[in-house]
């Protein structure tokens, strides 16, 4: 089952408009964390928003001091909630790197 705080994070994402969120369950896959959240941004500055609506939704559950990568550029942010990694990209961005085939998931930009 997963954790409520996914539930949390998948409703930050999607309050602030993310397009095509894909969860990944990573268990037996990795040893980093035990989710993938992918989700899009339609530009930098959405980007931006929705990794800042994640950090605060991470705030407010006492995940104060996360790691993250990227913000300042806009183009793919990385949040790493511990078991939970957030991955925010423009959509170019995110289909080069293409992580969903990486990590064998399905996808079919829902979550």
């Amino acid at each position: 089952m997963p954790p409520p705080l996914l539930a949390v994070l998948e409703t930050a994402l999607a309050d602030g408009k993310a397009e095509d969120v894909t969860r990944i369950d990573l268990a037996g896959k990795s040893g980093f964390a035990d989710y993938m959240l992918i989700a899009s941004g339609r530009s930098s500055r959405q980007v931006a928003a929705l990794a800042d609506r994640v950090m605060t939704a991470l705030g407010e559950r006492g995940h104060k001091r996360v790691p993250v990568e990227g913000l300042t550029a806009g183009d793919w942010v990385l949040i790493d909630a511990g078991d939970i990694v957030v991955h925010i990209f423009r959509p170019e961005i995110r289909e080069r790197y293409n992580l969903e085939k990486m990590w064998g998931a399905e996808f079919d930009g829902t979550v």
